[in-house]
């Protein structure tokens, strides 16, 4: 559906919007990077602080990157729908 939204845009508009998507897409990467950067630093500090609770802290911060990582996987589709 996305896919015929976007090949109907760029037919009536006459514009190839490929090398603008990608450059959306590659800007939206960073989010994801920045907020998997920060989750894993803010986690090191935690464990360090308290070596104890270092297991509880490792789950919920691979839980942490999977959700992230999840919506750089969403976005990265989105990109390849709209190349139609």
């Amino acid at each position: 559906m996305l896919a015929n939204i976007a090949l109907l845009a760029q037919q009536a508009t006459g514009v190839d919007n490929t090398g603008i998507a990608a450059l959306t897409y590659g800007l939206a990467a960073i989010g994801p990077g920045i907020g998997i950067g920060y989750l894993v630093g803010q986690s090191v500090q935690a464990m360090a602080r308290q070596p104890e609770a270092a297991g509880m802290v490792r789950t919920t911060m691979f839980l942490g990157i999977a959700f992230v990582e999840a919506l750089a996987l969403i976005g990265f589709v989105v990109f390849f729908l709209g190349q139609g």
